[in-house]
């Protein structure tokens, strides 16, 4: 059984004939089963208003298929962010008479460029898709453990918790115990469903419900993270080298407030120390977040620039 996630940007509402229309929030899933396969479709309801919507669609996106009905600031903050994401396997549908022509300048030299031009064809784009998930094949011995951000989590009566995530980095198995970072909560997981079938254990790229015991809904936020791994850790201090996308017009300077994403994480982060020194679009940087931003380390975030205009979007960070 294998699942692949795909954001949908472009008009709100295209992907509600790609898949069923599931949780609806500032980003809207929509579901597709064929057989044992899955695919699910994410699109940011609430973008542009919203940049966190946008990332957090691309955050969980293995996938892109990107809809250009007309060439505006906020189609460029697209190519940028799934450009930072390194989301390189998408599909680019052209309306309202655009051509190739017109967009390979913003796109030239972004992941964008490589995407695969195809007609307005939803049928036919489903199709490709369901193709593709049918076609993969789930990894082997996946020992190490897996990590699920929480983007939406409730009460069922009879079950208790329920998070709805997508799992990262390893493998999440039932009955196991679970560090809710960055709390020092622990939770069992009581069962495993992937799209309404209970599962021993999910992979990488599987979207699922995770039933839980010894914890409460209270001790829950969006973007904490779920994870037995030893390596995952927090904290309100971060280090590490940012790369600017090459459209941001001036150095970081000590004292901005950016806004740092990673998986279902949109934190605002004051810039505490910046050396620019060398090439000032690698800077080397200490970000302070309000709340602790929970990472692995070597770990790339998307640095957010809310106050940037029509460009929002100023690069990468490697974490130390």
């Amino acid at each position: 059984m294998s699942n692949l996630t795909v954001a949908v940007i472009g008009p709100e509402g295209y992907a509600a004939e790609l898949g069923k229309k599931g949780t609806s929030s500032d980003i809207t899933f929509y579901n597709l089963k064929k057989g044992e396969n899955t695919i699910t479709f994410l699109e940011p309801t609430r973008y542009p208003e919203r940049l966190a919507a946008l990332f957090f669609s691309v955050s969980l996106a293995s996938r892109a298929i990107l809809v250009v009905d007309e060439v505006t600031a906020s189609f460029g903050e697209c190519v940028i962010m799934l450009d930072c994401a390194g989301i390189r396997d998408g599909i680019l549908v052209l309306r309202n008479y655009i051509t190739p022509e017109q967009i390979a300048p913003l796109i030239r030299g972004t992941v964008v460029e490589q995407y695969r031009s195809v007609p307005d064809d939803r049928m036919k784009i489903r199709e490709q898709l369901i193709a593709e998930v049918e076609a993969m094949r789930e990894p082997e011995n996946i020992t190490k453990h897996g990590a699920v951000p929480v983007d939406h989590f409730f009460n069922v009566k009879g079950i208790g918790v329920v998070v709805l995530g997508e799992v990262v980095g390893g493998r999440i198995v039932r009955h196991e115990n679970l560090r809710i970072h960055p709390t020092k909560k622990t939770a069992l997981v009581r069962s495993i469903q992937k799209h309404d079938d209970d599962a021993e254990y999910a992979i990488p790229g599987d979207r699922v419900g995770l039933a839980l015991k010894g914890i409460e809904a209270e001790d829950l936020d969006r973007g904490y993270v779920l994870s037995a791994s030893p390596e995952m850790t927090s904290s309100t201090m971060i280090n590490g080298r940012a790369s600017l996308v090459r459209y941001w017009p001036s150095p970081l300077k000590e004292g901005m407030v950016l806004h740092a994403g990673l998986w279902m994480q949109f934190i605002p982060a004051r810039l505490a120390f910046v050396d620019n020194s060398g090439d000032w679009r690698k800077p080397v940087v200490t970000l302070r977040t309000e709340t602790e931003l929970v990472y692995q380390p070597g770990a790339r975030i998307l640095l957010h620039y809310l106050d940037g205009g029509k460009l929002r979007v100023a690069g990468t960070m490697i974490l130390e």
